[in-house]
């Protein structure tokens, strides 16, 4: 018997896509995006992270005016309860990715 390894593949993604937690990410994510103070504090706190990820990347460490910034993001996010709960339960998700990602890619690791 052979087994499309394609079709394994879309149905993780339509299980991902069912799984409560999924949902509950999704549901607050509509109410972070229907909130213009959460929604503008969203974005900024995501374009400062990929900001980070771009220097650390090319080697640069993080100054302290970043650091800085990144406390008072985290100031603001705890501050607004919106966003709060998306981040809760995107970590909520997390922990299945996670553990999606030690099965996937444990054979490949063997290989190592």
């Amino acid at each position: 018997m052979s087994t499309n390894i394609y079709d394994i593949a879309n149905e993780l993604e339509r299980a991902i896509r069912n799984l409560p937690e999924y949902k509950a990410v999704e549901a607050v994510k509509v109410s972070v995006e229907g909130n213009s103070e959460a929604k503008e504090i969203l974005e900024s706190y995501i374009s400062f992270q990929k900001e980070i990820q771009s220097k650390l990347q090319a080697g640069e460490i993080p100054t302290e005016a970043d650091q800085k910034k990144m406390l008072d993001f985290n100031k603001k996010v705890q501050g607004n309860p919106l966003l709060t709960e998306y981040f809760s339960k995107q970590q909520q998700l997390g922990t299945y990715v996670a553990d999606l990602e030690r099965i996937i890619f444990k054979p490949l690791n063997e290989l190592l």
